[in-house]
């Protein structure tokens, strides 16, 4: 199917439902309790001019999901890499490691970066114990969120506490020798000042996987200890503002293991320890308002030792500002400062500094009672690649209370990481990864159509069509499978698209069903290094059916996901599919009781670099969960 052919399909499918809905499902499909800060301020769903989904505090409860991680796994048109035994927790939307990741607003990205597109690791996100729900957009937030939000952003929102106190734990013990324990308590005084304190540890003894001849075997060295912990403290300082501090700190301190291009077997890799405390400050206004406004100061604090040592340290303020111009028009403008130090002694640089400033302004305009128009602008100055300008525009269309299309663009500016810049370790005959220091920006643009309809009050149907270009794209690549270096192609294309469908049947039952399709190229894409990379980090088709329960004390949550299309010399696999089994048990108003099933079939599979890299075979855990 060809781009006009698709546009063609889902403009058409836009006016049909339009056409269809009529007033008839006005009265049954309500989305006032569907909120969403895709564009920076609080709206509904169906009047935000994006692909979104929301991951609620329901769901994370009820799944009981370790980390957002894990729950993001379940998205459909988002793909979870978990690199050598979970060391980076890196998120893929739309096909694109580009992904701004935010909590609270607060943006997570450092200028390290790794040798991929990605510059953010969910390992320095909260616990999913600490989270109120988590929004994903798909496509480009560049005038707001970054001009590098070129897949899309996960924004993450933490738990307030309410009015008392509360304090749960949760211990859990499953396959492989995991245990996981988990302390959290919360509260707010009369006074205005609330609290949250959360800790945790996760232990693993080893590893089993399933090989591409069906065997099942134990990984060596594949046991970890990690540690997190999260403190937010609030003072509400009148009706409509507060000032937030808040601190995160999570350390890992794991075995790897690695497996040569030409090897069949897996042999111990280096130590791997990780440290990352990141702290921040915010003052927030207006708060009960449509526009809320914000001022912050951020320091995170990244140390990594494997094969070698380095660190990041980034620093940012950053403010926004809302406006209520008139009733057809919410202004708002903000502005950035980030700040970050690298050094990796056993890569040859160190204290290299990367600066970037930026302001951003963006109206959303309603034009008409069922359009509305947002356009924005960010300029971002970068202190080795000067000054760019990243318009965006976005058009939504509410054909009716069930019915909505939308339209969006943005261009893209993304400059080189520090380790795309610097990096270099030689390991003789083993290969080497060197930086390049000569490096372009990538830079482009990104856009999306997407249209959503209610078929009565039980039934949801979305599908969004995306496509990108990259000019001067960067990718690590290496045409002897030995020696890795980064450098720029001509350019890079994603397409694809994006089919949900969810029906509640009864009062206990519902189910969803979705398909995304993602296709990249380049140039060069019949060279052997771009083309390893492509076929390495690609779902070209992945599908994926839900099936939810609940009935009193119970529920019941199976996950059904199938990814075909992959490259078999990579994968030892063309297709793969997983079956995930996820049960709570109420057994009193403080006492609950889960059983989680994950990869129940026992599949062979891989998420990220084909056959180095093999995902864990079936986990059985239990545990239970203490609220008092």
């Amino acid at each position: 199917m060809t781009k006009k052919q698709t546009l063609t399909m889902l403009v058409c499918a836009a006016l049909a439902a339009g056409s269809l809905g009529g007033t008839a499902f006005a009265a049954d499909y309500q989305t006032k309790d569907i909120e969403v800060t895709a564009e920076r301020i609080p709206s509904e769903k169906m009047e935000t001019p994006a692909d979104t989904t929301v991951i609620t505090a329901d769901e994370i409860a009820e799944n009981h999901y370790k980390d957002a991680a894990e729950a993001l796994a379940n998205v459909p048109g988002v793909v979870m890499t978990n690199g050598n035994n979970g060391a980076e927790q890196i998120v893929r939307i739309n096909g694109d490691e580009r992904v701004v990741v935010l909590v609270d607003g607060e943006r997570m990205n450092d200028d390290n970066g790794s040798m991929s597109r990605a510059s953010a690791t969910l390992t320095r996100v909260p616990a999913a114990r600490d989270i109120e729900r988590i929004e994903v957009v798909r496509g480009g937030g560049s005038a707001l969120y970054g001009s590098d939000a070129v897949g899309g952003v996960v924004n993450i929102i933490t738990k307030k506490p309410t009015q008392g106190q509360q304090t749960s734990i949760d211990l859990q013990t499953g396959s492989w020798r995991s245990h996981r324990y988990s302390i959290r308590t919360q509260g707010k005084t009369d006074t205005g000042f609330s609290y949250l304190v959360s800790g945790g540890i996760d232990r693993r003894g080893f590893m089993d996987y399933v090989d591409e001849h069906g065997n099942s075997r134990r990984m060596p060295h594949s046991d970890y200890r990690n540690d997190d912990g999260y403190i937010k403290l609030s003072q509400d300082l009148g009706h409509d503002d507060s000032l937030t501090a808040s601190f995160h700190h999570y350390s890992q301190d794991a075995n790897r293991w690695y497996r040569g291009s030409r090897a069949t077997t897996f042999s111990a890799s280096s130590k791997h320890r990780a440290l990352l405390n990141d702290a921040s400050l915010t003052y927030r206004f207006q708060e009960k308002s449509a526009l809320p406004g914000f001022i912050r100061y951020y320091n995170h604090f990244k140390t990594v030792d494997f094969s070698g040592k380095f660190h990041t340290r980034l620093q940012g303020l950053e403010a926004q500002q809302g406006w209520q111009l008139d009733p057809r028009n919410r202004f708002i403008a903000g502005a950035e400062w980030r700040h970050s130090s690298s050094s990796n002694a056993a890569s040859g640089y160190a204290d290299k500094g990367i600066t970037n400033t930026a302001v951003y302004l963006q109206d959303t305009m309603t034009l008409a009672p069922k359009w509305s128009f947002v356009p924005g602008v960010r300029m971002d100055h970068h202190d080795a690649f000067g000054t760019h300008w990243s318009p965006k525009a976005a058009l939504n269309y509410r054909a009716d209370a069930a019915t909505r299309a939308f339209a969006s663009w943005g261009r893209v500016f993304k400059a080189p990481t520090a380790d795309d810049l610097y990096y270099f370790v030689d390991y003789g005959s083993w290969g080497s990864y060197k930086g390049n220091p000569n490096l372009n920006p990538e830079s482009g643009h990104t856009e999306s159509v997407g249209v959503s309809h209610a078929f009565g009050k039980n039934t949801m149907l979305d599908a969004t069509y995306f496509w990108s270009k990259l000019d001067d794209a960067i990718v690590w690549a290496a045409p002897d499978s030995l020696n890795w270096t980064a450098s720029n192609v001509q350019w890079e294309k994603k397409h694809g698209l994006n089919l949900r469908w969810t029906q509640t049947l009864s009062t206990t039952l519902d189910y969803d069903l979705a398909y995304t399709y993602t296709h990249t190229k380049t140039p060069d894409s019949n060279t052997a290094s771009t083309a390893a990379f492509l076929k390495n980090n690609n779902q070209p088709n992945a599908y994926q059916a839900g099936l939810h329960y609940h009935e009193g004390a119970w529920a019941v949550n199976m996950l059904a996901r199938m990814v075909t299309g992959l490259n078999r010399a990579q994968y030892g696999e063309k297709n793969y599919t997983l079956l995930d089994l996820r049960t709570e048990y109420h057994a009193t108003d403080t006492l609950t009781l889960y059983l989680n099933g994950l990869n129940l079939t026992d599949e062979a599979y891989s998420e990220y670099a084909g056959l180095r890299y093999p995902a864990p075979g079936r986990f059985i855990g239990i545990g239970l969960n203490l609220q008092f």
